[in-house]
């Protein structure tokens, strides 16, 4: 029988998460390293990076960088071994949501949106698997959305990118997985972090939102820990290609 706290024992691992300076992403971070792993932030903002990485202490590390600049992930993934190694895990929280109406998207805002959210999450990670390869052993975690399967306004370049996530978590899995790296990701719900904030903004919309759950609310930050920590863990040795739903039932009405 299985030790259940070894199964979701981090310790001796290393992890990368970017978008770690708000929101999810922060909080993955923060979470990763609880569990006992040396965590590497990523992020443009320098000064709450900083603050992230003062709150967590030793097992926290920093990189500011911009990774939409696709040209410069290679050097990116050198950054990001240097303070602990090359990372055992990569969560993908970075993003962007420009929530344009379809006829206002312009060729630019779509490659920016695209770019960011579905090219550097495979881009960067394939700059990464070189080493999980050599321990057989790697987990990549994407971020996908409500908007992976489901289609609301003002959407259309973001969801384009989330529905694009779980084909390409899917296509990772089948890549990679034979090398022990597992790809899988999470479908967050309607949190409150700054991407969100439109949405909370308006308490009648986050009020109809909590509504559409199962369980009647909208999600806390804590609500990832559990199913995050898991795909991260040994706990999902054999879990994979899949995408993970944190929504409160959103998707199952």
């Amino acid at each position: 029988m299985a030790d259940p706290a070894r199964l979701f024992d981090l310790t001796g691992k290393v992890a990368c998460v970017t978008g770690a300076s708000a929101g999810l992403g922060r909080r993955a971070a923060s979470l990763l390293a609880v569990a006992g792993a040396e965590v590497v932030g990523v992020a443009r903002r320098k000064d709450a990076l900083q603050d992230w990485q003062s709150e967590t202490g030793a097992r926290a590390a920093i990189v500011a960088h911009d990774v939409s600049q696709r040209d410069t992930l290679p050097d990116l993934a050198r950054l990001v071994a240097e303070p602990f190694g090359p990372p055992d895990i990569v969560v993908h929280a970075a993003g962007i949501n420009r929530r344009e109406p379809a006829d206002d998207v312009t060729p630019e805002g779509w490659d920016i949106t695209l770019g960011l959210n579905l090219a550097t999450p495979f881009f960067l990670s394939q700059h990464l698997v070189g080493a999980m390869k050599k321990k057989r052993w790697g987990r990549i975690l994407n971020f996908a959305s409500l908007q992976t399967f489901r289609a609301f306004p003002d959407g259309i370049a973001y969801g384009a990118s989330k529905g694009g996530i779980a084909q390409l978590t899917r296509a990772m899995a089948e890549a990679w997985s034979p090398h022990g790296i597992n790809a899988n990701a999470i479908g967050p719900g309607f949190f409150r972090t700054e991407l969100t904030a439109p949405v909370f903004n308006d308490p009648e919309r986050a009020a109809r939102n909590a509504a559409a759950t199962c369980i009647g609310r909208n999600g806390e930050v804590e609500d990832i820990d559990g199913p995050l920590l898991f795909l991260a863990s040994p706990a999902s040795d054999y879990v994979t290609g899949q995408v993970l739903m944190v929504d409160g039932g959103f998707t199952a009405r």
